[in-house]
């Protein structure tokens, strides 16, 4: 598969960085093609501006700065998201990412006189998020797990219509044992290998 990786920490000694780092082994040991985005480290710009929320439903060619994010969305088989669950969703530069990429002429249109978008990212089949949270799977699923319906609602309506989506978390990650930390990075690459 082409895969596309979406990588959000802000520190490269992380563990979610190390989750990074078996994402792309696995995926290298099941023969995937894979193209990888730093956001921190490209120093990707998370704030939507006036100027692209008034123009947003203009041409993806006009929005030089989100042209390679956008090219690799339109690429791609599969997206893997790999970040930290803060405050029960997306850390705010990947949902800047997700704010700025995800636009009109990109994973949707709207037609002239339509009240409905179209999805337009149909090549994306797979989208696999990789996360981490610090509370209980209990708690999320009593704060209703934000992050998760970002992605499997949100998200893959965008994609092909029988788009599936792969949920990989480590929950309560401050008190997880290092047997614990190791079983999830196992996890997550024998699950790109497979993918």
């Amino acid at each position: 598969m082409k895969v596309y990786v979406v990588y959000c920490h802000p520190r490269s000694d992380s563990f979610v960085a190390a989750a990074r780092d078996r994402v792309v082994a696995g995926l290298a040991a099941g023969g995937h093609e894979m193209r990888l985005h730093d956001l921190y480290a490209e120093e990707f710009e998370p704030a939507l501006s006036a100027w692209e929320r008034t123009h947003h439903l203009d041409p993806p060619d006009t929005k030089p700065a989100i042209a390679p994010y956008a090219e690799n969305l339109r690429w791609c088989d599969a997206l893997v998201l790999v970040y930290p669950t803060w405050w029960s969703g997306q850390p705010a530069m990947l949902k800047g990412w997700i704010d700025r990429v995800w636009v009109a002429g990109v994973a949707y249109e709207l037609p002239a006189g339509a009240n409905r978008i179209r999805p337009r990212l149909r090549n994306v089949r797979r989208i696999v998020a990789v996360t981490t949270h610090g509370s209980s799977k209990a708690v999320n699923t009593l704060q209703g797990e934000g992050g998760k319906r970002v992605v499997s609602r949100s998200l893959r309506v965008l994609c092909h219509p029988l788009a599936r989506t792969k949920w990989i978390a480590l929950y309560g990650i401050d008190r997880a044992t290092d047997a614990d930390r190791a079983k999830f990075l196992d996890r997550v690459e024998r699950s790109m290998r497979t993918l």
